[in-house]
């Protein structure tokens, strides 16, 4: 499993990208299956990535922030594995926090990117202690891994997780691709002029603006002198896009190299392979960078899986997904079985192209760091179906680390997908839409009683 951080799934040609090509990854989509609708429960990295492991969402693992780190004795699908006699290490983004029961507990071998770790000449810790390797960073991961698999035991099956950091923030790209681009004139997207009229206030205030929140490290120059505001606007959407994706191609090529290798050592027939993101990312959508909101391009992953025999090559599902699907869904195709602590529900069926008859119909989501100084975005929680989507701002940070005490008065947005793809104009006091915020909101109490959450939801806003 190769897992990136911010990739978002417009940023992949298999996606119908209009800014980049992924033909490696596109591969995986090719001789297997996409995912068209898969989401996050809580759009940031260390939380999704306890979701991924544990198949829970974040207030039963503990993870609801960046402030709070993971328990890694609890279990997971890699600990799980392990025990049923698998061969599990993850090289790469850890992000869960470190020292003692922070670590990687329950893989044979980890080594792992401190924090967010960095682009060129990563440090690396592992049980051995620390290291520094050189030579670009998701290169260097895939160096690792590859040797891992070299020197583990061919008798027994594995579990290797590739965790990369590319392409966070600030999107330092390698020499390869250092010029990747810079004769292309990339895109607006069709919100990039968002004036954020008709919504909740929350998307107003936020501080993840192209044309104001981005600084020196992010851009690597400063804006020439005398562009007007809108031609600095675009200018630093280039400069930040352009980077973004040249860290893309990087894992690109890559994920090229862990193929390759499975193909040459005659492992490609009997291995899964899956790519994703923690999380989706704003790529001038809204005006945008970052993620944390509930928007759609916050909320979307990617996920593509191949299973060479048991996926139908080519194949495509728009079913609702999550990130908390992943570890029963490993655990099962090992034949095994969810534990019944886990929340997700196998994606087996789906991949096999039998859809259930009980398979979700709304998704249930909350972000819970209120208005953290750096990106001042109100905690909301949520409900997501095929065609609607309500979300709540409930106007406090709930004692969370990392979350402001500052108190703001509950918000709410509702919209229509299926006429408002790009969520622009929030329906939740239009009187035609009344019956539908009533049920949405009786969905989302009932969703939060589901999965044991605490959160209140009043029934009439």
């Amino acid at each position: 499993m190769m897992l990136a951080d911010d990739h978002a799934a417009h940023a992949l040609s298999c996606y119908g990208s209009t800014l980049n090509t992924t033909p490696h990854l596109d591969r995986i989509a090719t001789e297997g299956m996409r995912f068209d609708n898969c989401f996050c429960t809580n759009s940031i990295c260390t939380p999704s990535r306890a979701t991924i492991l544990t198949g829970t969402y974040s207030h039963v693992n503990g993870v609801t922030t960046l402030a709070t780190f993971f328990d890694a004795r609890q279990e997971t699908f890699a600990s799980l594995l392990g025990d049923a006699g698998y061969r599990t290490a993850v090289i790469g983004k850890w992000h869960l926090g470190h020292g003692g029961i922070h670590d990687p507990l329950g893989f044979d071998h980890w080594e792992v990117l401190p924090d967010q770790g960095a682009y060129n000449d990563p440090e690396l810790l592992s049980a051995q202690g620390s290291r520094v390797v050189e030579g670009y960073t998701t290169t260097v991961l895939t160096d690792l891994a590859l040797d891992w698999l070299d020197h583990t035991d061919p008798d027994r099956p594995f579990l290797l997780l590739l965790h990369h950091k590319a392409p966070h923030r600030p999107w330092v790209p390698d020499t390869a691709h250092a010029t990747l681009f810079d004769d292309v004139d990339l895109p607006l997207p069709p919100t990039f002029d968002d004036d954020y009229r008709n919504r909740a206030r929350a998307a107003r205030q936020a501080r993840m603006r192209i044309d104001r929140d981005l600084n020196l490290e992010d851009l690597k120059a400063a804006p020439p002198r005398g562009l007007s505001a809108a031609e600095a606007k675009r200018w630093r959407y280039q400069r930040y896009m352009r980077d973004y994706l040249r860290c893309v191609a990087s894992i690109d090529d890559n994920t090229g190299r862990v193929l390759d290798w499975l193909d040459a050592t005659g492992s490609a027939d009997d291995t899964v392979v899956i790519y994703s993101s923690d999380q989706g990312f704003f790529l001038g959508d809204h005006g945008w960078y970052d993620k944390r909101f509930m928007y759609e391009e916050s909320l979307r992953m990617p996920l593509l899986v191949r299973w060479p025999g048991i996926i139908a090559p080519g194949s495509s599902n728009d079913d609702l997904a999550l990130n908390a699907d992943i570890a029963p869904t490993l655990l099962e195709a090992a034949g095994g079985a969810p534990t019944p602590r886990m929340q997700g529900h196998s994606l087996l069926p789906l991949l096999t192209g039998e859809r259930p008859g009980d398979w979700r119909t709304s998704l249930y989501y909350r972000y819970w760091m209120h208005l953290d100084p750096s990106h001042r975005v109100e905690a909301h929680a949520g409900v997501r179906t095929h065609d609607r989507k309500l979300v709540y701002y409930y106007g406090d940070g709930c004692d969370q680390p990392g979350s402001s005490d500052e108190t703001l008065p509950p918000e709410w947005e509702l919209f229509d997908l299926d006429t408002d793809p790009y969520e622009l104009r929030s329906v939740h006091d239009d009187p035609a839409y009344a019956d539908d915020a009533t049920r949405l909101r009786d969905e989302l109490r009932r969703l939060i009683e589901v999965f044991g959450d605490d959160l209140h939801v009043p029934s009439d806003p």
